[in-house]
């Protein structure tokens, strides 16, 4: 039975997510063959391939709120090819894995590889034919591209969503998992009406809730959640893109700070984003409401911000403020490990702390995890354990 709607007050995104679970019953199962936490790009994606690789086994995805209402559904949608550490040993090419699911289930997310731009205010040496030439803090400029690109965050969720449910994967939202009790068989435990709760036994579990359910997840020293911003101007002409450096559509971050990233979109509007907000809590970033004075006020300084860049951006217009979860460790590689409590049994894998890589990393990740529980020969590497 659903627990308790919340309803995180985080702006609206220019993208919408299309899904509607079509074997989702009303009565939860006792038991599954695996239990995924978390319906986002790593939720959806491994849950895809669990059925793929073992469809004769059953799975149940559980979701707090909806398929993408963390940070998948609210990422700026730039994909990058390694780790925010760079490349690990063994990761292998992330970019091809996101190729190589998109086709494997049929999936349109507008997915567009041309690369992406590492702009700085220094080492300008390699720079001299920047297209970029904007104002902050200095002069900023194209100082190196690197293997990326952009797609729509809310048609890869979808996609994602529908192609676990096709698969027959049982996607449960507004299910907010309260717990999880450590036996030989993990009993996974939800709110259910008037305070009691349902169980559910699992095989194998994976938590792929990112900066969120940080508890359940096994995730304390070394962990930063925090909240991110994001601003959309209105469509811009062709012309004013040409003038500030966009016009090749390449997606860009700085490799220095304050930071800044961006990209442009099929509509020729454009995504800016930077500032992190601090919760009142930081293990409950749902309780951040970007109407708040912080988030107003940061919201305030990037639209001020961006209209400084270049005299062309002066006069542009604003028409989205959203902002998601994020998570860092000291580090910055993800984890992808086993569970603390599971790693004697090995049936729990826990994926998260992309710092700003999720977008390709995180359904690659996805499909990992699944490899690895449905006995493929693959293993968890050394780079994402816990204590790296």
């Amino acid at each position: 039975m659903p627990g308790k709607k919340i309803q995180p007050r985080w702006g609206q995104t220019p993208w919408t997510i299309h899904f509607q679970p079509k074997n989702a019953v009303r009565k939860l199962p006792r038991v599954a063959d695996f239990v995924v936490i978390g319906g986002g790009f790593t939720g959806l994606a491994a849950a895809a391939w669990l059925r793929h690789f073992s469809p004769e086994q059953s799975v149940v995805v559980l979701e707090a709120v909806r398929v993408g209402a963390g940070a998948s559904g609210r990422t700026g949608g730039m994909a990058l090819a390694e780790t925010a550490a760079g490349n690990q040993p063994g990761l292998g090419d992330v970019l091809a894995g996101l190729r190589h699911t998109l086709r494997t289930f049929e999936i349109n997310c507008d997915l567009d590889l041309r690369g992406a731009w590492e702009i700085a205010r220094k080492d300008h040496a390699r720079s001299a034919d920047s297209p970029i030439s904007w104002q902050d803090s200095g002069t900023l400029r194209v100082v190196n591209q690197v293997d990326g690109g952009t797609l729509d965050p809310g048609k890869l969720v979808s996609g994602l969503a529908q192609a676990a449910n096709r698969a027959g994967a049982q996607i449960l939202q507004n299910h907010r998992v309260r717990g999880i009790q450590w036996r030989a068989n993990p009993e996974v435990e939800l709110a259910g009406p008037s305070g009691r709760t349902k169980i559910i036994t699992a095989g194998n579990i994976i938590f792929a809730t990112n900066a969120l359910s940080l508890r359940n997840s096994g995730l304390h020293l070394g962990m930063h959640p925090r909240f991110t911003l994001a601003v959309l101007t209105a469509p811009v002409a062709e012309k004013l893109l040409e003038e500030i450096g966009l016009a090749a559509r390449k997606p860009f971050y700085t490799v220095d700070f304050p930071y800044l990233w961006g990209r442009v979109r099929k509509d020729r509007s454009i995504v800016w984003g930077a500032g992190l907000v601090h919760s009142p809590d930081s293990n409950d970033l749902d309780a951040v409401n970007v109407a708040d004075p912080e988030p107003s006020r940061i919201f305030a300084q990037l639209e001020q911000r961006v209209r400084h860049l270049h005299p062309a951006l002066a006069q542009v217009k604003f028409t989205h403020r959203w902002g998601g979860p994020i998570l860092f460790r000291d580090s910055w590689k993800p984890v992808f490990d086993w569970h603390p409590r599971s790693a004697g049994r090995k049936n729990a894998i826990v994926a998260a702390a992309y710092a700003g890589h999720g977008v390709a990393l995180s359904s690659y990740l996805g499909k990992w995890a699944a490899e690895i529980l449905t006995g493929g020969a693959r293993s968890l590497p050394k780079w994402g354990q816990l204590d790296e």
